[in-house]
């Protein structure tokens, strides 16, 4: 199963605007913000991400809200944490 998760955007990189740094779960990992041209995230705001790309901001209590919905799905969220762990993004 293939899950959108909440990430914090950590920061942007300097020289490639279309990455930046996220957290998910304590996780950190670059994605790609590229899809979110028009409306670029900023370091503190949230993002709706799938597959390493940035499909939308959220507000921190869709955040919330995503991370106690996809907690209380049990093992496919786990399974989607522990690729994010083991992928060598960085």
């Amino acid at each position: 199963m293939c899950l959108g998760i909440p990430g914090e955007v950590i920061e942007l990189h300097p020289e490639q605007p279309d990455l930046a740094k996220v957290d998910v779960s304590g996780v950190r990992r670059m994605i790609n913000i590229g899809l979110l041209v028009d409306d670029p995230p900023v370091p503190g705001e949230w993002v709706l991400i799938h597959v390493g790309f940035a499909l939308s901001k959220i507000d921190e209590n869709e955040a919330a809200a995503a991370m106690q919905f996809l907690e209380g799905i049990g093992q496919a969220y786990e399974d989607e944490i522990a690729a994010l762990r083991a992928s060598l993004i960085e």
